[in-house]
């Protein structure tokens, strides 16, 4: 989808539309952009940008808070409509999706004909605008839905493939963020073509496991199936302080408080998880995580604050002043534990005095 989040907003509210418009916190705070609409990218904000940073590039904003049940509500009827074409939908986010539509389209462009159809029964539908990608893999049609938007349709055929991805900046490539594109630019890779200089192992001993994957989609090679179901891999919280903090027995606290936010996550969906997280963002964007494997999973709270002073360690916490903390438990297993309920109480007849709240109540 294009713009998802502020195209929401600009269709529910008409006043806003043709506006720079953000979606995010306040900007006179810790407020950071969760997306903007393309007259806002006009002037050069993204998403991830901080607030401040954004109303001062773009005074004429019109900042509006993420109201995500919203979102969520249109992602519904968007994939509802996507899976009127094919059952092989893999949702990424709310606002975008894998299709394999290959069992019914045996021509680039039929699957061509198809997506133009989804795009415009989405419009019709909900007024949204969306841009779509149609090649033979995952990595072509994810790099070729970015490159015509807004409302947008590019195809990448497996002739024209080469030719595409030779010519590709590295840091359009799908999976290359801005520490490793800076990475291949130090060794001399600017586009696809070069890529082609190295071999796998060389790639591999560069990138760890992603090497064999950029490898690979240098070549327009990518195997990877259209999953309709995905398996959760982690679980957890973090929170934007209002201000930046140096009080480490403050910062104990609120890392304690987001690991009972993860315990309740635990709980509801009856996981449990051997590897805890410990994400830590200064005062200056620098942000790093420490992580601790365990032979056992962590089900609850005290559990994992067992383990977190040991990472709290590891970071410059209480030394450098602190502006976002988070919890996240990985490698989850299915919890062996359950949740306590409390069983019915044995009232008589003659509790009739007590309080409404609880009188004739069996359970909580």
């Amino acid at each position: 989808m294009d713009a998802f989040f502020a195209s929401v907003e600009q269709l529910d509210n008409p006043k806003l539309a043709g506006r720079p418009l953000i979606v995010g916190g306040n900007p006179k705070s810790r407020g950071v952009v969760a997306a903007c609409s393309y007259e806002a990218r006009k002037y050069g904000v993204h998403s991830a940008m901080a607030g401040a940073r954004a109303f001062r590039l773009c005074p004429r904003a019109v900042f509006v808070h993420p109201r995500i049940e919203r979102y969520r509500e249109v992602s519904i009827h968007i994939m509802e409509i996507f899976r009127r074409y094919t059952s092989l939908v893999e949702p990424l986010s709310l606002d975008e999706a894998f299709l394999d539509i290959s069992a019914d389209h045996h021509s680039f462009a039929s699957a061509a004909q198809t997506a133009e159809a989804i795009r415009s029964q989405i419009f019709q539908e909900t007024g949204l605008t969306g841009s779509a990608g149609v090649s033979y893999n995952k990595f072509l049609a994810k790099t070729a839905s970015d490159m015509n938007k807004p409302d947008g349709l590019t195809i990448i055929s497996d002739k024209q493939a080469k030719t595409f991805i030779d010519s590709l900046a590295i840091g359009k490539f799908y999976g290359v963020g801005k520490v490793t594109e800076q990475k291949m630019h130090t060794l001399g890779v600017r586009t696809g073509q070069d890529l082609l200089r190295f071999h796998k192992q060389e790639l591999l001993l560069l990138f760890g496991k992603a090497g064999a994957y950029f490898h690979d989609i240098a070549r327009g090679i990518d195997n990877r199936p259209v999953q309709p179901s995905r398996t959760r891999k982690s679980i957890g919280t973090e929170t934007t302080l209002q201000t930046d903090i140096l009080d480490f027995d403050l910062v104990r606290e609120i890392i304690r408080a987001l690991a009972h936010k993860v315990e309740r996550v635990l709980l509801a969906k009856g996981m449990g998880g051997y590897t805890v997280t410990l994400k830590v963002r200064y005062h200056d964007f620098t942000t790093v995580t420490r992580s601790l494997s365990l032979s056992s999973p962590l089900y609850g709270a005290q559990e994992i604050l067992q383990h977190t002073p040991h990472l709290l360690n590891a970071t410059e916490a209480g030394k450098t002043r602190i502006r976002l903390l988070g919890i996240t438990i990985s490698n989850l297993t299915t919890s062996s534990k359950k949740k306590p309920v409390q069983l019915p109480l044995p009232f008589e007849e003659k509790s009739s005095s007590l309080p409404a709240q609880l009188n004739g109540e069996s359970h909580r």
